[in-house]
């Protein structure tokens, strides 16, 4: 496994996402789950956030108390739709961050992804990048969204998934080898249609009801 990718096994994680997996969950409890999921990977990723140091008073004491220096510097960016799902749950964790969105498709032949929508801060230079999609399987749509970013330079980006296929991680490193990813899961490999294996189907359809 490269040094780029780290997996996050915390029990709660996989135990969760076991509960995704399972064809019999519905689309309710999917959205639960996917949200639950979300907010303890937020934790992971946002273990390295430079803290401050200001003066507080407790009902005690004054003291210099640790706070978040750079929560409204931070950016998620939603790969739409399926990403919207990882968002929601992260910005009950950090609600004063910034949020921009991509949105892509992929084209039914070629599976390359196809944008139709791009949206971020206008000073996205001066924070950092979270970009959100549940899968990472063939690694077209996350190497489509970090190339459009790059474009706009922000000070960095990291990519966060749910569930990855190694051909996703290797193509999206060969192209972005600079990008830290983290994920649940990194499971077998991809069909013939392009999807993890095993997997949990399609994320965007389970979490909207439209399989």
């Amino acid at each position: 496994m490269s040094a780029k990718v780290t997996v996050i096994d915390h029990p709660l994680i996989q135990h969760k996402l076991t509960l995704m997996r399972q064809t019999q969950t519905s689309t309710a409890k999917f959205r639960q789950l996917l949200k639950e999921i979300g907010m303890l990977l937020a934790y992971e990723v946002t273990r390295d956030l430079p803290l401050k140091y200001e003066q507080i008073e407790t009902p005690i004491a004054k003291m210099n108390a640790p706070m978040l220096a750079a929560e409204k510097n931070m950016v998620i960016i939603s790969i739409m739709r399926a990403g919207q799902g990882l968002l929601d749950s992260i910005l009950e964790l950090i609600p004063s961050a910034r949020v921009g969105h991509i949105g892509l498709y992929r084209d039914p032949t070629t599976r390359m992804a196809i944008e139709y929508y791009f949206k971020v801060p206008q000073d996205i230079e001066q924070r950092d990048v979270l970009v959100v999609d549940p899968m990472l399987a063939t690694g077209n749509s996350a190497v489509a969204a970090v190339d459009r970013l790059k474009e706009v330079n922000p000070k960095s980006i990291k990519f966060l998934c749910l569930l990855a296929a190694p051909e996703g991680l290797k193509h999206f490193h060969e192209q972005h080898p600079d990008v830290q990813i983290y994920t649940a899961a990194v499971d077998e490999r991809l069909d013939e249609h392009g999807y993890i294996v095993p997997g949990l189907g399609d994320a965007g359809d389970r979490l909207y009801g439209t399989m």
